[in-house]
């Protein structure tokens, strides 16, 4: 039997999962968690960073997903400074970057399925 197979369910965090598939789409799954994941597997970025290079993403979900990802382990925040302006940035932990071969997979995919199916469109006249 496969390991994601072996038990009734898996836990992680007091959270229960029918299989480490369920596990891994609740942890990265959704319209922007692997997208934000992708921004960040070249480096730390500060949240104004992100809002430019994902603008079709409200500020408030990124906010959401970013503290999400934080709380799941996937990303850091960092602060300096202790009185405003503070410089807050954001990386990726280890459990983050070991995620990153299976964007770079996602992205591969997403490549051919746009050349083969669609086209690549560019905002800029």
């Amino acid at each position: 039997m496969k390991a994601e197979c072996i038990g009734d369910y898996v836990t992680l965090q007091g959270k229960n999962y029918p299989c480490t598939v369920s596990l891994t789409m609740d942890l990265v799954g959704g319209k922007w968690k692997a997208v934000i994941l992708y921004h960040l597997k070249d480096g730390m970025k500060r949240y104004n960073e992100l809002r430019k290079e994902i603008p079709s993403v409200t500020e408030m979900t990124l906010s959401l997903q970013l503290k999400q990802l934080e709380k799941d382990g996937l990303i850091s925040r960092k602060v300096y400074g202790k009185k405003p302006p503070i410089k807050v940035v954001y990386s990726l932990t280890n459990l983050g970057n070991s995620f990153v071969p299976v964007l770079e997979a996602i992205t591969e995919w997403g490549n051919k399925v746009v050349t083969e199916k669609g086209e690549f469109i560019s905002a800029e006249g």
